[in-house]
């Protein structure tokens, strides 16, 4: 344990605060009298999606199905099931599209950020051999 010389005044401050909170819930006192007690609430009910608000969700982002799917964590299936009305999306899926639609540039941005690209070049071996040999040049009828 440190020393109370090694100690930064707000250090102190903070071991001062969690001493008073022991002392009153020792003594039995509600806390609430000794103490500023907050609660928040988060108002965040989640709307429906139907297919047509799932495209345009997407739509928003520029974003094909496969990296939609990538972004919010689903199958791709998932995705598909969603637009063709076959399931509805979750609640959790909700929540995170309707923060798309409230801030579609940020999380275009945030899509942007997290994309790599990755480029295969074919190996010549990957190619049919006739591809691979040289072919005479074409003539051309004048």
């Amino acid at each position: 344990m440190k020393k109370e010389a090694d100690f930064s005044a707000a250090d102190l401050e903070i071991i001062g605060a969690l001493s008073d909170f022991s002392d009153a819930i020792a003594s039995g006192e509600p806390i609430e009298e000794k103490f500023t007690i907050r609660t928040v609430e988060l108002k965040l009910q989640p709307r429906s999606y139907n297919p047509e608000d799932v495209k345009k969700t997407r739509a928003l982002l520029k974003a094909s199905q496969p990296l939609f799917a990538k972004f919010l964590g689903v199958d791709v299936k998932t995705i598909r099931s969603w637009e063709q009305g076959l399931r509805a999306p979750s609640p959790m899926a909700c929540r995170f599209m309707d923060e798309i639609n409230l801030s579609p540039e940020h999380w275009g941005e945030r899509l942007l950020n997290v994309i790599s690209t990755k480029v295969r070049e074919p190996k010549t071996t990957d190619l049919p051999q006739n591809i691979c040999k040289k072919r005479p040049p074409r003539k051309v009828n004048s």
